[in-house]
């Protein structure tokens, strides 16, 4: 059960103040009944709650995709840089943030969610769950580098990273295939085969594929497919 301010309050529709004032002058109706009294409780799954007749639907979570793109920061807020949170518009009230990071410099693929239970799935290493990259390299590739990153990249004196696979595309491009989010985990892998990525963009996480039609700096939520594609409802039917 929740409490029918605090519902509208979290779908943005006013402070608890404003909400609340709504409900006393008669504008809230709930299935049949329109309710004076804003400690009403209800079945927000249930329930269907109208605003002037106006059907509000309860979306306790939400999933957006991004492009993000460069010049952009994977936070919730800063002070300096502008963030992905800052891009969003209309969605203050969910209180989303970044699943991951990208760096500054590297666009592509982000989701923006207040699941956490989503979240973890998609970025604890022992889900293994995969991102794929593009990149674009300053030199020409060496010759064992796709067995080298299968056998684990050694980073950071001394950190050796999960088997990645790696596909060259030319002579200066690849797609790069991780199931870790380390700092800098890319550009470090390839300087460690004496490289260095000159452009990065993520195109995939965990089979979900970033929609071409996304400019840099462009969002949208999910589709029901997509969902499914992250076996959201399962990883909840499974608490």
């Amino acid at each position: 059960m929740m409490r029918l301010d605090k519902m509208l309050a979290n779908l943005g529709y006013g402070s608890r103040k404003e909400v609340k004032s709504l409900i006393r002058k008669g504008h809230i109706r709930v299935n049949s009944t329109i309710i004076k009294k804003d400690d009403y409780r209800l079945e927000p799954d249930i329930d269907k709650v109208y605003i002037d007749d106006t059907l509000i639907v309860y979306k306790p979570l939400v999933y957006i995709m991004m492009n993000k793109p460069q010049g952009v920061i994977s936070a919730t807020e800063d002070k300096v840089h502008k963030t992905v949170v800052d891009l969003i518009e209309g969605y203050d009230h969910y209180h989303v943030y970044p699943v991951g990071r990208l760096d500054k410099d590297t666009e592509g693929l982000m989701l923006l969610t207040n699941d956490g239970i989503l979240a973890r799935e998609l970025l604890f290493p022992s889900k293994k769950a995969e991102k794929k990259y593009y990149a674009r390299l300053k030199y020409d590739h060496g010759p064992n580098d796709e067995e080298l990153f299968e056998k684990g990249i050694t980073i950071d004196t001394g950190y050796r990273c999960q088997s990645a696979r790696l596909a060259y595309l030319s002579k200066r491009e690849a797609y790069v295939i991780i199931t870790e989010g380390k700092f800098h985990q890319v550009k470090k892998m390839f300087e460690a085969v004496g490289n260095e990525v000159v452009y990065l963009k993520r195109l995939e996480m965990k089979g979900l594929i970033l929609d071409p039609q996304l400019k840099p700096g462009e969002y949208r939520e999910l589709t029901e497919e997509e969902m499914d594609i992250l076996h959201i409802s399962q990883l909840h039917a499974n608490l």
